[in-house]
Order: structure tokens, then sequence, then C-alpha cells
């Protein structure tokens, strides 16, 4: 009776870590794309070896490799010389793209 039981919790456990997976999934994908193809796109500025961006204008990503809560902050605030994209992404293509940054930059 316990294995069976241990069993089921075990397959429920699973079964919820494959949609959160695919979620994550996607949010990387969107957030690689916005990262090349929001005006200005951030890959003008930013280098980030995953996404073949070669900008040097802005920080080298995977040097910094920023957690996504800084990245969060600066596309809504704006940093330095870098505007806020508050207006222009919804809060969940900002999510994204933070996701996006703070893993890709830590793949090196």
């Amino acid at each position: 009776m316990m294995k069976t039981l241990f069993q089921a919790v075990a397959w429920a456990v699973a079964a919820l870590a494959v949609p959160a997976q695919a979620d994550e999934a996607a949010q990387m994908a969107l957030g690689k794309k916005l990262f090349t193809t929001t005006t200005p796109a951030c890959a003008l500025c930013h280098t980030l070896k995953d996404a073949g961006a070669e900008g040097a204008i802005g920080p080298v990503f995977d040097e910094l490799q920023p957690d996504a809560a800084r990245v969060t902050r600066a596309l809504r605030d704006g940093i330095g010389s870098m505007p806020s994209f508050r207006a222009g992404l919804s809060d969940a293509e900002i999510a994204a793209i933070a996701l996006y940054v703070s893993r890709a930059s830590r793949q090196h």
C-alpha cells in the first residue's frame, strides 16, 4: 500500500514538472526572440553569445551574468544610457527577456 502511494505521488510530481519545463522553454524562446527583435533590439547594444549578439555599448551579459530581477529593473526603469522599455513591452515580455538573459548568460 505504501509503495503504491509513493509511486502515485512520484507520478503526480513528475506530471507537474513537465508543464513547468515546457512553459520555461517557451519563455526562453520568447525572451530570445524579443532580445533580438525588440525596437531597439537589446542585441544592438549588448553582447550575449547565445543570441549571437555583439553589441558594444551596453554591458557584456556573458561576463556580467545578471539575475532576472536586475534585468527586469533595467528594462522597466532604464539604467545609464539605456531607456525604459516599460511603455513598449508588456510585463510578460519583460519577464521573458529577463529569464532569457539571466539563464543564457550563465551557459558558458
